[in-house]
Order: structure tokens, then C-alpha cells, then sequence
């Protein structure tokens, strides 16, 4: 029988020590239903659940709400939207509470101040041109003045079939402001033209994120073996997508046989009562999702079946590591 200490040489032990003990219980919350862009492609107006449920306004329940979630053994609260920054209130009612991440297009800076090592993943979908494509504007010129430097920040550069073979010079800007960059892939969800993804398209972005982590290794959160994942949607021989993908909310996953899953994971709406059905939305074709995180998580819940050779299990744990180091539960 294959055990983890059969597996691991003392090197690679002491680092899948460091994250076995961590124990992640995320879930992801709608801050709120608005935001100061309108992104193609951004799933959460394209599906329609900016109009799922209306916000509530009453800080106090969102303070008893954040505890209660902390008492269902949350500990850790993704903030989403809409844009999070439009109401820190609310943002804070969850960092007060219990390890908080807010993702944002940046355009507003997190007072430092008041959420002195809040993780903030800030979304880029590329160059100048495809930002103007897709967000109507350049949103690197705001947001990089307002995080350079900042330890507890980074960029989320969402890679678009356009920027394959020209990524390496946002990777230079993103590293000549002091920040630090994880990569991802967009999902045309609005089916935007020049946007959409071949085969041949994922595998050359395959290789240039595999050139991009090699030549930039202090600036570039990542690991091969994410990049593979997400880039072939295939992890050991299985296809990601419905049957298979982690992320579903608990109360809303009728899916028999039931897949290894987030435990307790809810997607929750800003009215603190309605539930989105996945950490995107029940709109999008779970066949073309390209959602980084959901693809993680498909590794991270699947240690057993990454027991089968060392190379597998150490696979397992760069995108553990990965996981932990973006969200903040151990340092770069």
C-alpha cells in the first residue's frame, strides 16, 4: 500500500507537512450586486445573478451572518460581486471575523489602514487593447498605482486567446510594480469574437505559462501541473466538468454518484439567503469553464487518487501550495 511517507523523500515531506494541517473551509459570498465596470465575459452579470436577489442593506445582519458562517466552520471567506471595494463595510464585517480575500478590479484602493493584510487578488485580462476590448478601459494604469508594492496584493491575470505569445511584457510591468501575478484563463461566456479557445491556442499558452513561472519564478504564483489541469481540463486520466467539478454548492449538489467536493462550500448571493449553484454561475457550459480556482480545488480534494506515484503526489502538493500561498494561509 502507497503511503504519503512511502512516497515523499524528507524534503518533500516537511513541505506537504506544512499544508496537511491546514484544513481550508471556504466558501464565497457576493459582497454585492454592483460594480464600477462591465466586463465581457465577468459571469456573474452575463448569467444574470446581479438580479438573483436584492442586497441586503443592514450591516448588523451582515455581522450576525458572518459569524454564524464563521460557526459553520468557515474559515476562509471569498469576497466576490459585484465590486467588494464599493462597500468595505461589509468587507470588514468579514475580516473582523475570519480570514478574508477580496477580489477586485482594483480601481478603488483597500485602505491599508483599516485591512492592514487582507489578501486582495486583483482581476487583469490582459494587455491595453484587450482591456479596452473587454472592460472598456485600462485598468492596470488605476490599479497599479493604487497596490505597487503592497505585500498582501496580487495580480490575477486572466490570459485571453489573443494574449498567447505576448504575455511576458505584462509579466514585466505586473513585476516592475512589486507585485506578484497567478495565472488564469478566461471563459468567453458571452461568446465574444477573437475570444474563444482552441486546441492549439491551450496548448502554446500551456507552454508560454510553463516559460512565463521558469523565467519569472519570484513574480509568478504557480505550478506545471495547474497549468497542465487547466489548460487540457484533464487530471489523471478524468475530463473536468459537471460530474467531476468540486465547487457546487452544498444544498444545491443532486449529483449521484457524488464527486470528491469542497466540504460545506456555499456560494452565497448578497441577500444572505439565496444560493448560486457553483462558484461561477448555473448559466455557464461546465465543459468550458476555465474558473482557476474550481481547478485547484478538483486537485486539492482529490489527494487519494494522487497517491499513486511520488511525481503524482508532489503534483498534489505544488497546487496545495499554490492554493495556500494565494489565499494567504502560507507565505510566497
Amino acid at each position: 500500500m502507497k503511503t504519503v511517507s512511502s512516497l515523499l523523500d524528507t524534503a518533500w515531506h516537511e513541505r506537504y507537512r506544512k499544508i496537511a494541517a491546514l484544513n481550508i473551509r471556504s466558501s464565497i459570498y457576493d459582497v454585492t450586486n454592483r460594480c464600477n465596470l462591465r466586463c465581457k465575459g465577468c459571469f456573474f452579470f452575463s448569467s444574470g445573478e446581479h438580479e438573483a436577489a436584492a442586497e441586503e442593506m443592514d450591516l448588523e445582519k451582515w455581522r450576525t451572518f458572518v459569524q454564524k458562517e464563521k460557526d459553520r466552520g468557515v474559515n476562509l471567506a471569498i469576497l466576490i460581486g459585484g465590486e467588494p471595494t464599493l462597500y468595505l463595510d461589509r468587507v470588514e464585517a468579514f475580516f473582523r471575523t475570519m480570514p478574508t480575500y477580496c477580489a477586485t478590479n482594483g480601481q478603488i484602493r483597500v485602505p491599508r489602514d483599516r485591512f492592514p493584510d487582507m489578501m486582495v487578488g486583483i482581476s487583469l485580462w490582459g494587455d491595453e487593447e484587450d482591456e479596452e476590448a473587454l472592460r472598456g478601459k485600462d485598468t492596470f494604469a488605476v490599479s497599479s498605482r493604487n497596490y505597487a508594492g503592497d505585500p498582501n496584493a496580487y495580480y490575477l491575470y486572466t490570459i485571453t486567446p489573443k494574449q498567447v505569445g505576448r504575455t511576458e511584457r505584462i509579466i514585466r510591468k505586473i513585476e516592475d510594480v512589486g507585485l506578484k501575478v497567478h495565472l488564469q484563463l478566461l471563459t468567453n461566456d458571452e461568446q465574444v469574437d477573437g475570444f474563444f479557445w482552441t486546441k492549439d491556442k491551450l496548448k502554446d499558452v500551456r507552454a508560454e505559462m510553463d516559460d512565463l513561472l521558469d523565467s519569472y519564478p519570484r513574480t509568478v504564483i504557480s505550478c506545471k501541473y495547474y497549468h497542465e489541469v487547466i489548460t487540457t481540463g484533464k487530471m489523471l486520466g478524468r475530463t473536468f466538468g459537471w460530474s467531476e467539478c468540486p465547487s457546487v454548492t452544498e444544498q444545491l449538489d443532486d449529483r449521484n454518484p457524488q464527486p470528491k467536493r469542497l466540504i460545506r462550500f456555499i456560494r452565497w448571493a448578497s441577500d444572505l439567503q439565496t444560493r448560486h449553484r457553483c462558484c461561477t454561475s448555473a448559466t455557464r457550459d461546465c465543459s468550458t469553464c476555465k474558473d482557476g480556482a474550481a481547478h485547484m480545488s478538483w486537485v486539492m480534494v482529490n489527494k487519494r487518487d494522487h497517491l499513486a506515484s511520488a511525481k503524482d503526489l508532489q503534483n498534489w502538493i505544488e497546487v496545495y501550495e499554490m492554493f495556500a500561498k494565494l489565499y494567504r494561509f502560507i507565505p510566497w
